[in-house]
């Protein structure tokens, strides 16, 4: 069995995945699958994938599936991958040469530690096509942390790559899909991680990311519009997570939003913070409106 499980989810994006394949390909250490999770595509990606398996450089499981998101795209993921660990690489995005032969190298340090069933994985860094960090990177010392320390306790900065152990994914609860919606935040299920498991820190690039016109970071607000009863579901699961009054607030102005969006007017059903709620109502209204101004522009 191989190691790790490259999974990428992807929708009509055949015209950039060829420069995820050859990073793949150019890998130093080829212990490891790329499974491409099918979106529901309809601009050839299952020819050019099967074109790419008879080459047979390297190990690719195509699994096809209706169109439902991203999120659904890591449900199906988690449900097919046996590699001990995984990690997901966007369509539009690619790994530097050395990067599986990293993360393998620090799974096998980690994985026979006393204390390792609590760790969850590994966590990276970003970077960009010009070698520039995403954000920072960790301090030297750095060994281990929750996503959620690295982001609120450290103030440690952009977006990081995460290899989870695939025993502790399939743990969680799978992301739920909500009627003529097609987006769920995908963070809820490493911060119910979180909860129960430490990271690695690995202080090295596990991933060249582009953020495309056409990828979900970059249209957020109108996501907010799109899929409120996802957002909205995130938002109760960070209340009951996150600690910090601040980030506490922040989360209820959201929650006030997409509970606008939906219309529904329901504040406050499995709301684990109802008396903020009602006290920032109205400024979650203002909020609301802010956004609905952000997607007009």
């Amino acid at each position: 069995m191989k190691t790790l499980t490259v999974f990428t989810p992807t929708f009509n994006r055949s015209y950039c995945l060829d420069i995820l394949y050859k990073s793949l390909c150019n890998q130093t250490n080829k212990d490891f699958i790329w499974m491409v999770i099918d979106d529901g595509s309809s601009d050839g990606t299952k020819e050019l994938i099967q074109s790419w398996k008879d080459e047979n450089i390297i190990e690719i499981e195509y699994i096809f599936k209706k169109n439902g998101g991203m999120h659904t795209g890591h449900n199906t993921a988690y449900n097919h991958i046996k590699t001990p660990i995984n990690t997901c690489i966007d369509s539009d995005d690619f790994m530097p040469n050395n990067a599986v032969e990293l993360i393998v190298n620090q799974w096998n340090k980690i994985k026979n530690d006393v204390d390792s069933k609590k760790i969850a994985g590994i966590v990276g860094l970003d970077i960009f096509k010009s070698g520039e960090i995403v954000g920072s990177s960790f301090p030297n010392d750095f060994e281990f942390s929750t996503l959620t320390d690295i982001y609120e306790k450290h103030q440690i900065k952009g977006d990081k790559k995460l290899v989870l152990r695939t025993e502790v994914v399939k743990k969680y609860p799978l992301y739920p899909t909500f009627e003529g919606e097609k987006f769920v935040p995908l963070g809820i299920l490493y911060l119910l991680i979180d909860q129960n498991y430490t990271l690695s820190c690995l202080n090295e690039p596990l991933c060249v990311v582009e953020y495309m016109p056409d990828g979900s970071s970059m249209n957020i607000f109108k996501q907010y519009k799109k899929n409120p009863k996802g957002f909205r579901y995130s938002r109760y699961i960070e209340l009951k997570c996150y600690k910090s009054i601040k980030t506490k607030i922040i989360k209820i102005l959201h929650l006030i939003s997409s509970t606008l969006f939906i219309g529904d007017r329901n504040f406050f059903k499995n709301n684990p913070e109802r008396i903020l709620t009602f006290v920032l109502l109205p400024l979650g209204i203002l909020f609301h409106f802010y956004i609905i101004t952000k997607i007009k522009k």
